[in-house]
């Protein structure tokens, strides 16, 4: 059964803006992104939104939906109170380009930065042979649809705009945790962790694996084997008295 919904949906540009109130038509089994979709056909044809699959299988909907980083096509209206308002407003981590499209190019930027796999040299393509054990480790890394939500709800870089220099965040700092854990894969990443893409700042407030719509366990089975990986590489005895005998 249909009803009238109140929605707040920011509207605006990086030059500022503000809340907008609308009221719409709910039917049975819609979400959000359906209502927002509604709003551009019938009040607001101008209204901004990045989206495409509608599946969530592309995390092109990112937005924040009363205060929490979700995706819009995933998000039922079924889970508000039919007198509730739901605020809609875009990542507040990166910038606003328009309404409820933000720019997420830092994400792109960090994307580069991580070196590619590296095979040992002496294996050819053809020759890579893995246990099945290894490949399901980092095979739940892999789900990621690179929506950004962790990105957006890690307090390092939504509430410190200076640390994006240093800091690659969870979605990232998960892609080398899946390359150091490859058994193929040649590098030593661990310092790189540390020193360039600012593990350290991690805190495991488990905040990016409570919003990933694929259930990937960042926090746990990534951020914190690589933090620990770390620090058996930087307190290892043999490494300090190499460090010490080299400074000599």
């Amino acid at each position: 059964m249909g009803y009238d919904a109140r929605f707040r949906v920011w509207r605006g540009d990086a030059e500022g803006g503000a809340l907008q109130d609308f009221t719409v038509e709910v039917n049975e089994g819609e979400v959000v992104l359906d209502i927002i979709h509604r709003l551009q056909a019938t009040q607001a044809p101008d209204l901004a939104v990045r989206w495409n699959c509608k599946a969530g299988k592309c995390g092109s909907c990112s937005a924040e939906v009363n205060g929490r980083p979700r995706l819009m096509c995933m998000t039922r209206m079924s889970t508000f109170d039919p007198d509730e308002v739901v605020t809609v407003t875009p990542m507040r981590t990166f910038p606003v380009v328009r309404d409820l499209v933000t720019d997420v190019s830092f994400n792109y930027e960090k994307a580069r930065e991580i070196p590619s796999f590296a095979p040992p040299a002496d294996l050819k393509p053809g020759e890579y042979r893995m246990k099945q054990q290894d490949v399901a480790r980092s095979q739940e890394f892999r789900k990621c649809i690179e929506c950004f939500l962790c990105q957006d709800t890690c307090h390092v870089v939504r509430d410190h705009e200076d640390n994006k220099n240093a800091f690659a965040g969870p979605r990232y700092l998960m892609r080398i945790a899946e390359l150091e854990m490859h058994p193929l894969d040649a590098a030593d990443r661990r310092e790189m962790a540390q020193e360039e893409f600012g593990l350290g700042y991690c805190n495991i407030t488990k905040c990016c694996t409570e919003v990933c719509p694929e259930h990937i366990k960042i926090t746990d089975n990534a951020l914190i084997p690589l933090k620990e990986r770390v620090v058996d590489r930087k307190y290892d005895p043999i490494v300090w008295l190499g460090n010490k005998l080299f400074r000599r």
